[in-house]
């Protein structure tokens, strides 16, 4: 199956930025849709953006719009999350997905990379 690598989380402080990137195994995701999620303890998964392979359209939820960015390098197989104004709510393990096109759900996840935000 496709495998997804999430790197460059780590310990900020509130107002800071950091940038995530999402190595996949696959060098073609034509139709798919890439996205990030996160997972804060003691909450649910959600949905933070997505984007999809062939157009770069992307999306994201509102509590990110603005602040986050999500972007694709097709040649590298490489998803980023640039996340800037961080704050204390951001704080989650994030992770890589990935969905097929024609498929409902996001049936690939990476391992997740811890973000920490202080104030």
């Amino acid at each position: 199956q496709v495998q997804l690598v999430e790197s460059g989380g780590g310990l900020v402080q509130a107002g800071e930025s950091l940038r995530l990137s999402c190595a996949a195994s696959e060098r073609t995701f034509t139709n798919w849709m890439m996205g990030w999620f996160r997972q804060a303890p003691g909450k649910e998964r959600e949905f933070v953006a997505g984007i999809t392979w062939n157009l770069g359209t992307a999306y994201y939820a509102d509590s990110v719009k603005g602040r986050f960015t999500i972007s694709r390098d097709r040649p590298k197989s490489t998803v980023y999350l640039e996340m800037n104004n961080l704050n204390p709510e951001d704080t989650a393990v994030y992770y890589c997905a990935a969905r097929r096109g024609g498929a409902s759900d996001y049936g690939y996840w990476g391992q997740g990379t811890q973000v920490t935000v202080s104030s």
